[in-house]
């Protein structure tokens, strides 16, 4: 029996979370399919773009988080 493979599975194949025999035929399925080959070229660079996004605050953001905390007036006891 043939299997058919969704977009979740793609999605499930860039993030490694199929089983070995899954991600074996899905990596064959890929060759021949062109539509869900597109699909995963796509994914792999949003997912790429995704981990090079920028992980910390600007400074910006940080003074801005500062004086908002600076406005409620608290002092430590």
């Amino acid at each position: 029996m043939i299997k058919t493979f969704t977009q979740d599975d793609v999605i499930k194949f860039v993030y490694d979370e199929l089983t070995k025999e899954e991600s074996e035929e899905l990596g064959q399925v890929l060759l021949c399919d062109s539509e869900l080959q597109d699909l995963y070229k796509e994914l792999i660079t949003m997912k790429h773009q995704l981990d090079a996004a920028v992980k910390e605050p600007s400074e910006n953001v940080i003074e801005r988080i500062k004086n908002y905390s600076k406005s409620f007036n608290l002092t430590s006891k």
